[in-house]
């Protein structure tokens, strides 16, 4: 089984990042190993990935050809204080601003990482999503002009909260936010082990020139005495 939880010093490190295996993995992901067959032969691997692969980080180029790729955002894009919310509401809720107000509106500061979820929860991207056992919250254009307004720098996704259950609410809840160069990082695992709400995070993907997303090791450092990580 895969550590999740480790030790360093007095940090407390908690990976939330989904494990990839090509063997059972719905989207692409295949591994083709091969000898250089040089002077000094040893092996290589090339990797056949979609850019949305397990535990990914979405940018702007992701919903318009003209907004910045993965390789174009700045590396404080991909790190900081991140706040961690599960909202208590009905299933199938549509997450409102003054949901978001009211959960996390004290202690939200200009680029923060907020992490979304819920308990109602079921794995995306599966055959069940948008069926009738799938009961997750969703997102759409108030939630977004919410965080728009707070200045965060990027959203995210435990397994309780839906990104993909109408194109009413997919586009604008992107396109509000992506305008503005907020992130996405979605299929987040783990969140469970989590011992704080507030805490560093990082997910830095490639900086890979034309790329609309990438797959991230995304995860938390809890133990950070400095305020600006810690509450």
């Amino acid at each position: 089984m895969q550590q999740v939880v480790y030790q360093l010093g007095n940090l407390r490190i908690v990976d939330l990042t989904k494990e990839l295996d090509p063997k059972t993995e719905s989207r692409r992901c295949h591994l083709i190993r091969y000898n250089t067959g040089g002077p000094i032969p040893d092996f290589h691997t090339a990797l056949d990935l979609t850019s949305h692969l397990g535990t990914h980080c979405e940018c702007p180029y992701h919903h318009d050809e003209t907004w910045p790729s993965v390789a174009e955002l700045p590396l404080t894009t991909f790190m900081g204080r991140a706040i961690y919310v599960v909202l208590d509401l009905p299933e199938n809720h549509q997450i409102t601003g003054a949901d978001l107000e009211k959960a996390i509106g004290g202690r939200i500061q200009p680029s923060d990482i907020v992490l979304l979820d819920s308990p109602h929860k079921l794995a995306p991207f599966t055959p069940a999503t948008n069926g009738p056992d799938d009961h997750r919250l969703v997102v759409g254009a108030d939630s977004a002009n919410w965080f728009a307004e707070k200045n965060v720098k990027c959203v995210g996704f435990g397994d309780g909260v839906s990104i993909e259950d109408c194109l009413e609410n997919v586009k604008p809840f992107h396109d509000i936010l992506m305008a503005k160069n907020i992130v996405f990082l979605e299929v987040l695992k783990n969140l469970d082990q989590l011992t704080t709400d507030t805490f560093f995070m990082s997910y830095a993907p490639l900086p890979i020139v034309g790329a609309d997303s990438c797959p991230v090791r995304a995860y938390a450092i809890e133990g950070m005495t400095a305020p600006e990580f810690s509450k």
